[in-house]
Formats: C-alpha cells, structure tokens, sequence
C-alpha cells in the first residue's frame, strides 16, 4: 500500500508556538495521518527564540517510539519537523510509561498535554485497566499550563463532560524560576475501549441558572511571609467582585523564594468551572521595602481578570476554550464551549438544524472566535482530521468520532475444525 503524503504546515501559522506542534503531532499519532512542520515556532524569534524546544522533543520522542514513527528533525533548535507514524494508539507496546523532559524548565503539564488524547484511543478491549504515565519536568512555568489548573479545571472538566478518567498525583514541584528544581508528577489514563468513541455525555447542557458563580477555590503559592496579606487582599478583591461566592482556600503553599509567586482562582457554578492565574516574582523594591502593596496589587489583578471572564458569560475561560479543542475534533456528534453570550448549549446546538442560515466555517486559515491559541487549534484539526465540521464562528464543532478498530478475536481451533 503507498504511504500517504505528509500533510505540510507552516509553523508561523496562528499563534506560530509550540502549541501548533504539540495538536499536530499528537493529532498525527492518533490518525496515523503523516505530516511536516516548517518553520517551527516561527513566530517566537523575539526573545524567546524559534525551533523545538525540550518540552516538544520529549513529547514528540514519546509518541514517535510509541508509534514506531521515522522522524526527521526531532532535536532541540530543530526548525522542521517530520513525522510519520507507523503504529496505532491501540497497539501501544507499553502500558506504564515514563518521559523525562531534558530541562527542568521544560513543562511537564505541556508534554502531558500533547499524549493525552493518544493515550485515550491506546485501548483495546472494554475494561481495560490504564496507562500509566511518569513525568518530569516543570509544574509551574512561564508561558505553560501549570499542575494546579490542570488538576482543577481541565482534567475535572474533561472528566465530568466527556467521561475521560484521569488520576494524577504529585511528586514534587519543578519551577521556571528561582533556580532550577526538576519536578515530576503521575498520571493514569483509562482509555476508551476498541471501537469505543470520545462523546460528551448524556446531560451536559447549560442554561442561565449555570452562570451563578457559588464558589471561589483559591490556589496560593508564594514565600511564607506573602500568605496572610496575600489571602486577605483576595478576600478583599474577591469580596467586591463576587459578593455571594464562598472563598475557598485549596491550596496554601511556601515557596521558599521570593522569585516564585503563582496565584490561581477558580469561579465555580453547579455545572461550570473557569480559572485565571498569575505567575510572578516580587520586585526587588518590594523585597527591600516590604510586599503589602505588591500582595495587593497582585491579588486586585488575578480577580479582576478572573470576573471579565466571568463577565463574558462563557461556558468556558481563555485558556479552557484552547484545551478542549482536540477533544472536540475527536469527539462523535456536536459540542459548543462558547466564551460569550447568553445562549446555552442546546440553542448553540439547536442551530445546526436551520440549514442555510449557519455557514460552515472555511479553515484555510485560524478561524472563529476566542484567543490566537484557539483559532490555530481548530484550524490544525481542520488539516489533520478531514472529517472535522466548524460552523458558527467556531463556537459549534462536529466532531469525526474517531474510534481504534476492535483487536481481531482469535478463535481456537478444535478437533475436526
């Protein structure tokens, strides 16, 4: 049988970061579907350089050995990327699994980010326990989805709207700043079962009453000597934004260094869950003339980004929008995670059945609304799963219902057969 030719893209396509090589290798290791990257990271030159980076080669190395692939260019620096899979997810050889990131600021959460939806289609038959998997690297770094709100809004969402089963634990922190401190952190994976398809499940729709805000989880993790005045100028901030929400602190933790300072709120309705973070350092003034102001001001920054997202009246927030784009695309039937509006899920639906009236989304380029992140990832889905359907801005999607065939049954042979 002759190869397929490698789907190309450009990688100063969109956002132009690593988030395009992370969807398109992990999308071409779950299809079987070859591609080439030019241009990687093409539009990082600035001060954050282009070409893969660690956490990229990790991951990518991962799923090239777990899907037998040839690559070419798979390196750090590395400007094109080549990879060609010759495996399914479903005859994944291991099923306990460990990927050590090269730097200790490379992302741990990122590379985790990038298998997940190939571990999902690793099943083979119904019940089938999961894959284990061990990574190290950073947990909470610039520019990078951090262990808390991959614990607290994308895995629990993904779980309660999609039924994808994720435990996960951590080891210990690893840290973009404030010297270099490798952490590691597990997750087990329980895929779907042969011939089984990604759906949302029964009862996932929203309506208005969805949007009342209970609950705030508050995630604080700074020097000893930052968490009494930084839990009460969130309080204080929290109290003048959301004056009906309880505050909840989940996690309160010392850093040790005054270059480690990371924030996460999370807005929870009944149904719905939307994060915001800050990572940071206190400025050197600060360190000298004391840190009440910059608590403040820190503290006044993450709420009041946290309540325009809630302003929005979204299903989701920025970055969940972005995260939930593969699984989207992967995904059996129609799914709607809007960030704005007032419509529910079932009106957002309901339109696909008008005809005419909804237009199709064309993906030759990002598209639709939501962040740069956003828009290149359902434009990657677009290039890679060509059953894949955008309509209304992006904010519906009909999904391939991508499925690993059942392994063949083997029947024993008998006397006579």
């Amino acid at each position: 049988m002759k190869e397929p030719k490698p789907i190309l893209l450009d990688g100063r396509t969109g956002e132009g970061g690593g988030q395009l090589v992370r969807l398109a290798v992990s999308l071409s290791a779950v299809s079987g579907q070859p591609i080439r990257i030019t241009h990687v990271r093409g539009n990082r030159q600035g001060g954050r350089g282009g070409g893969l980076k660690a956490q990229h080669v990790a991951a990518i190395t991962y799923l090239a050995h777990a899907t037998d692939a040839e690559t070419v260019g798979l390196e750090v620096g590395s400007h094109t990327l080549e990879f060609r899979p010759r495996r399914k997810p479903s005859e994944l050889p291991e099923r306990v699994v460990k990927i050590e990131a090269e730097t200790a600021a490379a992302s741990a959460l990122l590379v985790f980010q990038a298998v997940l939806p190939f571990l999902l289609f690793a099943g083979r038959e119904e019940g089938e326990g999961p894959v284990e998997v061990r990574i190290t690297g950073g947990t909470n770094v610039a520019w990078s989805l951090s262990w808390e709100y991959a614990d607290q809004v994308l895995l629990p969402v993904l779980e309660e709207w999609f039924g994808v089963r994720v435990e996960r634990g951590l080891v210990r922190r690893g840290w973009s700043a404030g010297g270099t401190e490798r952490g590691e952190c597990w997750f087990r994976v329980w895929p779907l079962g042969g011939g089984e398809r990604l759906r949302v499940r029964e009862g996932v729709r929203y309506g208005k009453e969805d949007f009342e805000v209970r609950w705030v989880d508050v995630s604080i993790l700074t020097p000893r000597g930052m968490h009494e005045e930084l839990q009460n100028a969130v309080v204080r901030g929290l109290e003048d934004l959301l004056p009906r929400a309880e505050v909840r602190f989940k996690v309160v933790e010392d850093t040790g260094k005054e270059s480690r300072v990371y924030v996460l709120l999370v807005a929870r309705s009944e149904t719905l869950r939307w994060g915001r973070d800050v990572l940071t350092s206190v400025p050197k003034k600060k360190k000298k003339n004391g840190q009440g102001d910059f608590a403040e001001f820190t503290a006044r920054k993450v709420c009041e980004e946290l309540y325009e997202e809630l302003e929005g009246r979204g299903t989701v927030d920025e970055f969940l929008q972005d995260q939930l784009v593969v699984f989207q695309a992967l995904a059996e039937g129609r799914t709607s995670f809007p960030r704005s509006g007032d419509r529910d899920l079932e009106e957002e639906l309901a339109d696909l059945t008008i005809g005419d009236q909804i237009r199709r989304e064309k993906a030759q380029e990002p598209f639709g609304e939501g962040s740069t992140h956003t828009k290149t990832a359902r434009w990657v889905t677009a290039e890679l799963l060509g059953g894949v359907e955008w309509y209304s801005k992006g904010r519906v999607c009909q999904g391939v219902g991508m499925r690993m065939e059942k392994p063949a049954q083997h029947v024993p042979m008998g006397p006579g057969t």
